[in-house]
């Protein structure tokens, strides 16, 4: 059994989920595990500057990958199975993912089996759409989707995220906000995944497409985000076609349109924001259409809990 793990942590959060997921695996002397770390030519610095930050929007929606390091991967080795991890940036898979999808590289999925695993705030739905037609594009099939993100108040993550980007500082801040990004509890958790992988090994030696995560809490949509996150979705779209229109990526002639566009963040934050939270937690509530669509977003692993207590054990 040969499984492959493609991933691009900034922060190194994501890396710490994968790890934490797949340590059963790698415990087990059936499986072997390769890792490939996706690198771009040129680092996303960590913590960020503020306008190289907002700077990415453009290149990050209209999927436009960076200049990628030349891959050390095996394009035609046989993998049984490949766990891909990504983060989202402006609603969108990061750009270094997408760097990867569109290389000669990503031939490595052709007619493979893909477990995807995310980290982020609290949006990923946009992002994971995009996602299913990156992989359509290369020929994987998705049998999972995991999905682990900040379960600090929506209000507070307005707050924390941007400092923890911006400054490297997780906190907790002021004693009013919680500590940035997945917790330590959750990113342990995560091994529940592989051990209910190592329990199906016979079943990934065979033709079977899962889904091989069912029953473990592995992806929850809330149906009061989706509508912030269409508004916000075509938002970033509008404005990254403004940034790109300006210039390229790092261009002086985009830094009048950053500036504009910040005011016009932080003023949406404050006032645009509540409102379209109101509305969305009404359209959640009787809407059957909005409800029948998340559950729909939430396969094929789902947000059932039936096998945790097999599974998720304490650490």
């Amino acid at each position: 059994m040969r499984i492959l793990v493609v991933h691009y942590s900034q922060t190194g959060q994501l890396t710490r989920i994968l790890r934490s997921m797949m340590e059963p695996l790698a415990a087990n002397p059936e499986v072997l595990v390769d890792w490939y770390g996706v690198t771009p030519q040129r680092a996303y610095p960590f913590p960020w500057g503020l306008l190289p930050f907002l700077d990415v929007l453009p290149e990050s929606v209209y999927l436009d990958p960076p200049p990628m390091q030349a891959a050390q991967i095996d394009a035609t080795a046989d993998y049984d199975l490949v766990v891909l991890g990504y983060q989202v940036w402006f609603l969108s898979p990061s750009p270094p993912i997408v760097g990867f999808l569109r290389s000669t590289q990503a031939r490595v999925l052709r007619g493979k089996r893909v477990i995807t695993v995310v980290a982020c705030r609290n949006m990923w739905v946009s992002a994971h759409r995009v996602m299913l037609r990156l992989l359509r594009e290369v020929g994987a099939q998705l049998t999972d989707n995991v999905v682990l993100t900040d379960h600090g108040p929506m209000w507070s993550t307005f707050v924390t995220t941007p400092w923890w980007l911006l400054t490297g500082n997780k906190g907790p801040l002021l004693g009013l906000f919680p500590e940035a990004g997945v917790s330590a509890v959750e990113i342990g958790r995560a091994a529940r995944f592989g051990r209910a992988l190592n329990e199906v090994i016979p079943q990934l030696h065979t033709a079977s497409q899962g889904p091989f995560l069912e029953g473990l809490h592995a992806v929850t949509v809330n149906p009061r985000i989706l509508l912030a996150e269409r508004i916000g979705y075509r938002s970033f779209r509008i404005w990254g076609r403004a940034l790109r229109f300006a210039g390229k990526p790092g261009s002086p002639a985009r830094k009048p349109i950053l500036l504009v566009y910040l005011c016009f963040l932080v003023a949406a934050i404050l006032t645009i924001l509540p409102i379209t939270a109101s509305m969305a937690a009404i359209v959640a509530r009787f809407s059957r259409r909005t409800r029948d669509e998340a559950s729909s977003l939430e396969l094929p692993s789902g947000s059932s809990s039936y096998r945790l207590a097999r599974f998720d054990q304490p650490s």
